[in-house]
């Protein structure tokens, strides 16, 4: 078989693996929420394909996954997915891949929604016994490990500390993350250099899929080579687990989409984030 052969393109197939990585990730995010705060109310539904999540009003989590990708999208699968976001109090959102079936920009449109967001979807393939990252560009000094299991905390505080700068936003990192350390299929690492955390990094696994999220270093620990210690760790750890693709989102255009161009992910589409739009009066 030659190298153009084994290439993943970007088709219809490539997408849905993505997605559903992604849609499942979130899925059991909102399920160790659930677990943790059972009052809140967190919970998740399928419809169509389609997985919806609530997670609380202003979490990135409190979305759909999906739409338009396993089955057509309809009027009958809006009703039920709008209906579960206005019992909680919560905005209508829809993150849409390009390659979804037409059905799903048709009910959109249809249904009075708009689009604010676009994302780069990024992925590149993996192999167990393969290198992830040009060795010579990392640094011997920066040693990653998975967390214990009394870690969770420790875990949580070295990626809040990464935005410390902001601490409105510092603090909100700290609950995803506290969430995220739980989450069964969740994978956490430590950026470590002479025994103390500098950096933190989260892994997701389904069907072979990779997901890479959670990536933050402390101020004091920056322009160490961290971040590429982490992706290269997390890329052999899933390739081990037997995964062949990688995937990670970034803005398009943005330093994190560039640092992913530049050790093998490509940009697989943009996708497109929608929300109802606000009726105004005149």
């Amino acid at each position: 078989m030659t190298d153009e052969q084994k290439k993943t393109f970007s088709d219809l197939m490539l997408s849905r693996r993505l997605e559903r990585a992604e849609a499942m990730s979130n899925a059991e995010f909102v399920e160790a929420r659930a677990h943790a705060f059972p009052t809140m109310g967190a919970g998740w539904i399928e419809v169509g394909g389609t997985y919806a999540l609530f997670d609380g009003p202003h979490s990135p989590c409190t979305q759909t996954f999906g739409l338009g990708m396993f089955e057509p999208a309809s009027d009958a699968d809006m009703t039920l997915m709008e209906a579960f976001f206005k019992r909680h109090d919560a905005p209508v959102l829809h993150e849409v891949s390009p390659l979804s079936d037409p059905s799903a920009l048709d009910v959109l449109n249809a249904r009075g929604y708009e689009p604010f967001e676009f994302t780069s979807v990024l992925f590149r393939e993996i192999a167990s016994g393969q290198p992830t990252v040009d060795p010579n560009l990392l640094n011997d000094a920066v040693r990653v490990r998975r967390i214990r299991a009394n870690e969770n905390e420790q875990w949580a505080q070295t990626a809040a500390r990464g935005w410390s700068e902001t601490p409105e936003l510092a603090e909100f990192v700290l609950g995803l993350s506290q969430m995220s350390a739980l989450k069964p299929s969740g994978h956490s690492f430590l950026a470590e250099v002479n025994g103390e955390a500098i950096a933190a990094g989260g892994l997701s696994i389904h069907d072979r899929v990779a997901l890479l999220a959670g990536a933050s270093t402390v101020p004091e620990g920056r322009r160490q080579g961290a971040q590429l210690a982490l992706l290269d760790a997390r890329l052999r750890y899933a390739a081990e687990w037997g995964c062949d693709l990688a995937m990670m989102g970034a803005q398009p255009g943005s330093a994190s989409q560039r640092n992913a161009e530049r050790h093998g992910f490509r940009i697989a589409y943009t996708r497109i984030k929608w929300r109802q739009r606000v009726a105004t009066t005149s």
